[in-house]
């Protein structure tokens, strides 16, 4: 191969670099000659030259010498007369013989020997690279500048990085001259060119070698250079180096990273205050936080592969993070409360504090945050909950005085962009990441474990229940807007959809549930718009009515837990019941009933008023659920207020339009018409809920409304059949609960009930699936009952109590038919009896067809 052109060599170095490449991909150890097919098709469909390369000549003339002579017999062999019949077609032949050449033994002995003539060719080539590299250690100058002129002026941050360039193998000699070369006492020309050598190596070769610890400390001063282009070249390294290495090497840049920017906010030349406000637009702002938000979308990654490595790397991430965080409140450090601390920086970027949600996610972790955060960090809680204080408290003088407090959560830029935050922004932005850090810190017995906490200008500490009353306070004191504003913003910040997100999340914990929210602090903080209205006091809350829906939902939240009704019930300690004021059900039902009566003039002809009565209603209705709950609801007359609201609004459903097939529903039917039948099925299923004790079924009885609840039972239980959500068991005891009185027993036949439970049960006996192909004979079930007729044989048997059996079978004779038809459905009870049961002639019998099945489950 010594005759070889050029152009030749060009076209190997070409092979070999891809070679590599697809090598390096596969994790192979060597190159293959499947590469190499790969390669030369790629080359030949790109290259216009491929077919004259001398190499490409050499191939085709190997190829043909080894195995041109098998081809040529197998191409006899195929088009000779009697194979024709077996293989035809241009393309049918081409398959068939290229599969029996690649099957020969001279087409392996071919590959076997082009494999140790590349691997050959490749060694050689990567030798006679690696000397012309010892001996040519310095670049050319004019490639430097040509380089310089060309990747790196471009003024980009992070998001066009070198990602995607080639890198250069560096031994140890050259990495630890290019440390001495970074050396900030270097010329800035010479660290310059450094720098883009270091751009070029490969970052696991640099975090792997011995001059890293070295090369590190440099780069983390080379960080505050005042040449913006040389410290974002630094960055984009730091970028690269987290995208493509793992954890224990990025640790190491991470905590460089951090220990920076810690050292930065603590020097002379950091003189921002909160009070001047951020102007983000400013070069040297836009440069820190680019710093800082490399080291949170570090933050949010570095959870995922963390566990796989020894808890000490992750404790050095973790606390160059709180210790950068802290750095206001650093004993050696006179910092004024408006010094602006890099949690400011960090809370405009991550204003929901989703980083500390990942860090908490896992216990491997947690435990770490949560242990460093007791012994050494503790500050950072404080200034939280001090945080969460002083915006209260500015809320709470705006109400006072009756002035209008500032929503920074639903501000709307104007067409010009603004780059710049003022002070009381940036306290709010804050303060939002204290709430969100702290409703996820309270959620964990270890985090509840940090408080009560003192703080500095506050005599008394504050505990769990202080900060949850806080936050309950957040909810009617800081701004709010209506809830049919909901719909348009897509991100929510005001603070009280914020406290909401956290208490429902504490609602669904129990221990937390047990430890935060079951006191009764919490609950008198719950109720404090409602008791000011029902006392009549003057109340000053911004949006009235979505303070009372949002009241309502942690209420009704509470109640649905058994020792969250307990509370509601009796109090805290249910032994010492308290005299001072009462119990937190008698305000609800109270509250609750002067709605219904709409004698609360501040709620009169509000447009989302029924949607208060109904979250109200609810919360009662969990408590009337149980037979302890009715106990105390009993002699406030409950039921006849929701019974007098109901016959009200079915007055006015009456005069509601029916809906015309065709029409649009909008006009057909106002959404004023829509309201009120809404509101009546709000009543009717508040009215239905009571029958879910016997008492409360007595009740139920003597408001008239019986058949009308049924009927609307089975109404939306027919549509939940639609949709495979038929399974309920609150359901199922009401329907049980109902038919042990002669009435309702009535009612259940007269709604149609009754007769869609045996049509249901009858068409799973005898009709089976219609969209089931039968495929092999349906094998004899060995369970007592079939799975499949299950539910409707449990759904049968709570239905049929005495009152049920005596109203819907006295008097009646067995029909006894002479002749039934195979389409003839049973529809009552009777009828089942009939035909499942006492089966006494031939016609009941050959009217089934799954007599032997039909019969036992009659029996049962």
């Amino acid at each position: 191969m010594s005759h070889f052109t050029s152009e030749d060599e060009a076209l190997l170095q070409s092979m070999l670099r891809q070679l590599l490449q697809s090598v390096k991909e596969k994790i192979t150890g060597a190159p293959s000659v499947e590469c190499a097919e790969e390669i030369l098709l790629h080359l030949e469909e790109t290259d216009e030259n491929f077919h004259n390369y001398e190499f490409v000549k050499y191939l085709r003339q190997y190829i043909n010498n080894t195995v041109g002579s098998v081809i040529e017999e197998e191409t006899e062999k195929c088009t000779s007369a009697q194979n024709q019949a077996e293989v035809s077609g241009y393309d049918t032949l081409v398959q068939h013989v290229t599969k029996k050449t690649r099957e020969s033994k001279e087409y392996r002995e071919m590959m076997h020997a082009l494999k140790n003539v590349m691997m050959v060719v490749v060694e050689s080539l990567i030798n006679k690279f690696e000397e012309d590299r010892m001996h040519n250690k310095e670049l050319d100058s004019k490639t430097k500048k040509e380089r310089q002129s060309g990747y790196y002026t471009d003024n980009c941050s992070d998001s066009d990085s070198s990602f995607n360039q080639s890198y250069t193998f560096m031994s140890q000699e050259q990495l630890q001259l290019l440390v001495e070369r970074l050396d900030p006492i270097q010329p800035k020309e010479v660290r310059q060119e450094a720098l883009q050598m270091l751009c070029f190596a490969s970052p696991s070769d640099i975090l792997n070698s011995e001059s890293w610890p070295n090369l590190r400390k440099h780069l983390t001063i080379s960080l505050s250079d005042p040449d913006a282009t040389f410290s974002e070249k630094i960055l984009r390294f730091y970028a690269k180096t987290f995208s493509c290495s793992s954890f224990n090497m990025t640790r190491d840049v991470y905590t460089s990273l951090a220990k920076h920017l810690e050292l930065y906010f603590l020097s002379g030349e950091y003189s921002l205050h909160i009070s001047a406000g951020l102007d983000v637009s400013n070069t040297d702002i836009n440069r820190l936080l680019k710093k800082v938000r490399l080291l949170n979308e570090y933050q949010k990654e570095a959870p995922s592969s963390w566990i796989r490595h020894p808890e000490k790397y992750m404790e050095e991430v973790v606390e160059s993070t709180l210790s950068l965080l802290s750095v206001k409140h650093e004993s050696n450090h006179a910092a004024s409360p408006d010094f602006l601390s890099p949690v400011y920086f960090l809370a405009l970027l991550d204003i929901k504090a989703v980083w500390f949600k990942k860090w908490t996610h896992a216990y491997y972790s947690r435990t770490v945050v949560l242990r460093l955060l007791e012994k050494k960090y503790k500050s950072l809680i404080n200034a939280a909950v001090q945080q969460c204080l002083d915006y209260f408290e500015f809320c709470k003088v705006a109400v006072n005085k009756n002035s209008r407090v500032s929503d920074f959560s639903q501000q709307h830029c104007s067409d010009k962009q603004n780059f710049s935050y003022t002070g009381p922004e940036l306290q709010y932005v804050y303060f939002v990441h204290s709430l969100c850090l702290l409703g996820r810190l309270l959620i964990y017995k270890q985090g509840r474990n940090l408080f009560p906490v003192q703080l500095k200008n506050k005599k008394d500490s504050v505990s769990i229940t202080d900060l949850l009353v806080l936050f309950t306070q957040l909810i009617y004191y800081s701004p709010s807007y209506p809830k049919t504003a909901l719909t348009t913003h897509t991100d929510n910040y005001s603070p009280a959809s914020l406290v909401m997100e956290i208490l429902q999340v504490f609602c669904d914990q129990t221990g937390c549930a047990a430890e935060c929210l079951y006191k009764d602090a919490v609950i008198d903080a719950l109720l404090h718009p409602v008791q000011s209205l029902l006392s009549g006091t003057e109340v000053y809350i911004n949006c009235l009515e979505t303070t009372l829906i949002d009241v309502a939902d942690i209420l009704a939240r509470i109640a649905a837990v058994e020792d969250g009704l307990s509370l509601l019930l009796y109090g805290e300690n249910e032994k010492t019941a308290r005299e001072d004021s009462p119990a937190a059900v008698h305000v609800i039902v109270q509250f609750t009933k002067k709605l219904l009566h709409d004698d609360i003039s501040l709620l009169s002809g509000s447009e989302i008023l029924p949607v208060v009565k109904g979250a109200f209603i609810f919360v009662c209705r969990q408590m009337y659920r149980t037979c302890e709950g009715l106990q105390m609801l009993i002699p406030y007359g409950l039921h006849e207020s929701i019974g007098g609201a109901w016959k009200k609004t079915s007055l006015l459903s009456e005069r509601v339009p029916t809906p015309v097939t065709g029409v649009d529903s909008t006009s057909s039917i106002s959404l004023e018409s829509k309201n009120i039948l809404l509101w009546e099925e709000t009543l009717l299923d508040a009215l239905l809920n009571f029958s879910a004790t016997p008492k409360g079924l007595f009740l139920l009885h003597s408001t008239g409304a019986m058949n009308d609840c049924v009927n609307y039972m089975f109404s939306s239980l027919s549509k939940k059949l639609q949709t495979n959500e038929y399974e309920e068991f609150g359901n199922r005891v009401i329907v049980t609960q109902i038919a042990t009185t002669p009435t309702g027993a009535v009612a259940l036949q007269s709604s149609g009930f009754i007769k869609a439970l045996v049509t249901e049960l009858w068409a799973l006996l005898e009709c089976g699936k219609d969209d089931v192909r039968i495929t092999q004979p349906k094998s004899t079930p060995l369970d007592p009952i079939d799975q499949s007729c299950r539910k409707s044989f449990l759904s049968l048997i709570n239905l049929l109590t005495y009152p049920v059996v005596f109203e819907l079978l006295s008097k009646q004779d067995i029909p006894n038919k002479p002749m039934y038809s195979l389409r003839e459905v049973p529809t009552d009870v009777i009828d089942i009896i009939d035909r499942l049961i006492i089966l006494n002639s031939e016609a009941k019998i050959h009217s089934l067809f799954s007599y032997e099945q039909s019969h036992i489950f009659g029996l049962r």
